[in-house]
């Protein structure tokens, strides 16, 4: 299996309302490292997993609405709580909607699976990873 994997960054603030989250109930702020890999079987016929190029602007998009947010002002995030999983899970599928489009270019049609990973700091972090369109 290829891989190919490109990385942005984020600053949120967010909150989450719930004693199981103890001090992080209360409004804080966080600096996300967020990477993307895109998997394939065999390489397109440029010998590329998918453009590096068009991969980091799709991620730079996808990311764009949730920069420098209050995620508690979201509407799409209403009631939920944002933790580091969930926002994987919103990435990924974004991002799963941008390879759909087109937005990576040719070729990535031949995406099997997408991995995000947010790291939250140098001894944490979480992903989500599935095949592309899950």
């Amino acid at each position: 299996m290829y891989a190919l994997e490109v990385r942005d960054h984020i600053m949120i603030a967010h909150s989450l309302p719930n004693e199981f989250f103890g001090p992080a109930q209360k409004m804080h702020g966080a600096t996300f490292v967020v990477d993307v890999a895109f998997f394939r079987e065999t390489l397109d016929e440029h010998n590329v997993v998918v453009d590096i190029g068009r991969a980091s602007e799709a991620l730079a998009a996808v990311l764009k609405p949730v920069n420098y947010a209050n995620l508690d002002e979201v509407p799409a995030f209403q009631g939920q709580l944002t933790t580091t999983e969930f926002l994987c899970r919103y990435i990924f599928n974004e991002m799963g909607k941008a390879v759909s489009a087109g937005k990576l270019g040719p070729g990535s049609e031949g995406l099997a699976r997408l991995r995000v990973t947010l790291r939250e700091n140098h001894l944490a972090r979480a992903w989500f990873e599935g095949p592309v369109g899950a």
